[in-house]
């Protein structure tokens, strides 16, 4: 997977990971870091004023099409974290890098990308360009 890009278009939270999100090792599921990702994409959604209800609004869904995590290094309970996420590209689909850092340290956890595509609601068909609102959202429409 290649280093993710910084943009413009960005977004941090800080959390602390909680003792449902861990395994039986005691470290977090590898399955929780797609919830992890989904925190700091609704964070930088709401950032640039297009999240998942201003998208069903304007007449598109953004699914999902495309998800890659690679695992660096385990977080476990008690653990601050920072989640960041960039947008990377928007002209035909909705691309996000993400980093997964401890917050004190910086150290690297988990580096991941994802993929997203408007699909027109009232024809459930795929735009192969992005809609023009996402262009306005992001302030270069």
């Amino acid at each position: 997977m290649r280093k993710a890009k910084e943009s413009r278009w960005f977004a941090e939270v800080d959390m602390e990971v909680q003792f449902f999100d861990l395994d039986p090792m005691e470290i977090v599921w590898h399955g929780n870091y797609v919830k992890y990702l989904e925190v700091v994409r609704c964070a930088l959604l709401d950032k640039i004023g297009y999240n998942y209800p201003q998208m069903k609004a304007s007449g598109y869904a953004w699914p999902v099409i495309d998800m890659h995590l690679r695992y660096v290094a385990p977080a476990t309970f008690g653990q601050k974290i920072r989640l960041r996420a960039d947008i990377v590209e928007w002209e035909n689909c909705l691309k996000i890098d993400y980093l997964i850092t401890d917050a004190a340290s910086g150290k690297r956890l988990n580096r991941a990308t994802t993929t997203m595509v408007a699909v027109n609601i009232a024809t459930n068909e795929m735009c192969y360009v992005s809609p023009p609102v996402l262009m306005k959202k992001l302030g270069i429409a």
